[in-house]
């Protein structure tokens, strides 16, 4: 009764919601629709400010009270919304419940819609969010609405491990979009949707970066579809600055992930959202070849994660980058444990991982000495993706990896692989594409034409943003010439990369080269 007395002392006061929201949480419920009613404006203005554990409380606390019939799914609605991502699963319940109610509009249902997709995808339940978008837009009248139910729709159908027809998907993704200029949100989005598609199919990445650039406003994400945007959610500026990372464009996704981070921070984030924005940061240096830092971004990505919850996409993709990491690093028994720690391997989770998750476990598995485990692992990679039309030899190296691990039992189908990898390098065009493909192809090739296809790899690598695979190959071309120059070369550039193990392969393979007299 005091708490109800100060409550209504501050208000008379012209105190605001969120200094009265103190005493009405202590409030016995009562069927008050007024209480209810400061409670979510409280709710509001805690939002507006980076509290959304403030937010939760109040409106969990409205809905004690109980909010009257006709505005009790609108409750339910805000708390999906002040939860979102903070609390996946209980998101999923509070927006199911909404939509299972009377009391929303067209808007607000179509809303709730989006972020129960949202929420669904991320605990790991991308079918549920496909189906009931589809469900959705089918009941929704052509337009900007229909448009933002399909966008999120493409892209959870696309985020999942395994569809009946992922290439039919993509046909049909890329016709609805193939005259879209950017007009609008709507169009921007998909045109999101459709360049990371893209991507992952190995298209051309000046196509991939063209439809990107379409997608942004003078290089920044256009307002209504930034990072705390609520109407279409953090994943579309995402998806591409990921599409840019894998284009060699390193440069313009570390901006955008950069301002994400800035984003979250200042709007008060602290769940998943933060979480994704470190790893997206490691995700570019790692592109970049700068392998400390990229660790540092995500070991702290998986210390935020923790904090939402257990076996999250996050934590596989999260977990996927920092076990490629260490491996680059030759740290074989850092990466063992991550990957044991947060089980990454079969059974697989319901969503792609960043990179390809069997991928980056073939060559964990590789650098282990478990070449039988590595080539079954890599072959898996290779029919779920060959399947689904994806050819990008940087997201899914598996190629690369194969065709090494079958080089001194079985050249004549290592040769096979790599000149495929070829061909899908050169239809992505970048010169990290190119360079690796042509050092794997180096491998099985005699020693002119190994050199020769070094030397070209050496010079695509040195002219990309891969400061990390130019290492490697440096290294390889050293190996091949004898050349003391081009080892202190290679030495130097692996030890800027931190990567430990090409250094002490470097310095070997430089004394080997000068034995002591």
């Amino acid at each position: 009764a005091m708490h109800g007395l100060a409550a209504w002392a501050l208000t008379a006061a012209g105190h605001g919601p969120a200094a009265v929201s103190r005493h009405l949480l202590e409030v016995h419920p009562d069927e008050d629709e007024e209480v209810v009613r400061q409670l979510r404006a409280a709710a509001v203005e805690h939002l507006a400010v980076g509290a959304p554990d403030a937010a939760r409380r109040c409106l969990e606390r409205a809905l004690e009270e109980p909010p009257a019939p006709d505005s009790y799914a609108r409750v339910l609605y805000e708390l999906g919304c002040a939860s979102l991502l903070t609390a996946p699963a209980a998101t999923v319940r509070h927006l199911s419940s909404a939509l299972g109610l009377p009391g929303l509009d067209d808007d607000l249902r179509i809303d709730a819609t989006y972020r129960l997709a949202q929420a669904l995808a991320h605990n790991n339940q991308l079918r549920e969010a496909a189906r009931v978008l589809a469900d959705e837009a089918v009941r929704t009248p052509p337009g900007t609405d229909r448009r933002r139910l399909q966008a999120a729709n493409f892209m959870y159908e696309g985020f999942q491990a395994a569809e009946e027809d992922g290439p039919g998907r993509s046909r049909r993704l890329a016709d609805l979009t193939a005259h879209f200029t950017g007009a609008d949100n709507s169009e921007r989005a998909l045109l999101t949707v459709r360049g990371f598609d893209a991507m992952m199919r190995g298209e051309p990445a000046d196509e991939v970066v063209r439809l990107c650039d379409l997608a942004l406003v003078d290089g920044i994400p256009a307002r209504g579809l930034g990072w705390t945007d609520a109407t279409w959610g953090f994943e579309i500026p995402a998806l591409t600055g990921i599409a840019y990372a894998f284009s060699d464009r390193p440069d313009r996704a570390g901006a955008l992930f950069t301002e994400a981070v800035r984003a979250f921070e200042i709007s008060g984030w602290s769940g998943a959202h933060v979480a994704f924005a470190h790893t997206l940061l490691g995700l570019v240096h790692r592109r970049r070849g700068n392998l400390p830092r990229a660790q540092h971004y995500l070991e702290e990505g998986l210390r935020l994660a923790d904090r939402v919850g257990n076996g999250l996409p996050v934590h596989w993709d999260t977990a996927c980058l920092l076990v490629d990491t260490l491996v680059a690093r030759g740290r074989t028994a850092e990466a063992r444990s991550v990957a044991d720690r947060y089980s990454f391997g079969p059974p697989w989770p319901g969503a792609i991982v960043l990179p390809d998750g069997p991928s980056v476990l073939g060559r964990l598995l590789l650098a282990e000495g478990r070449v039988e485990e590595a080539v079954a692992t890599l072959e898996a990679a290779s029919e779920a993706l060959v399947e689904r039309g994806r050819h990008h030899v940087v997201w899914a190296p598996w190629p690369l990896d194969l065709a090494r691990a079958l080089a001194p039992t079985d050249p004549d189908r290592a040769a096979g692989i790599a000149a495929e990898a070829r061909v899908h390098a050169e239809r992505i065009g970048t010169r990290t594409a190119l360079g690796e493909a042509l050092r794997c192809a180096a491998l099985i090739a005699d020693p002119p034409e190994s050199r020769r296809l070094l030397t070209e790899a050496v010079d695509h690598l040195a002219a990309s943003p891969s400061r990390y695979e130019e290492a490697r190959a440096r290294l390889d071309l050293a190996r091949v010439t004898g050349s003391a120059e081009a080892l202190a070369e290679a030495t130097a550039l692996a030890t800027t990369c931190g990567a430990s193990l090409l250094t002490a392969d470097a310095v070997t393979a430089r004394a080997s080269s000068h034995p002591p007299q």
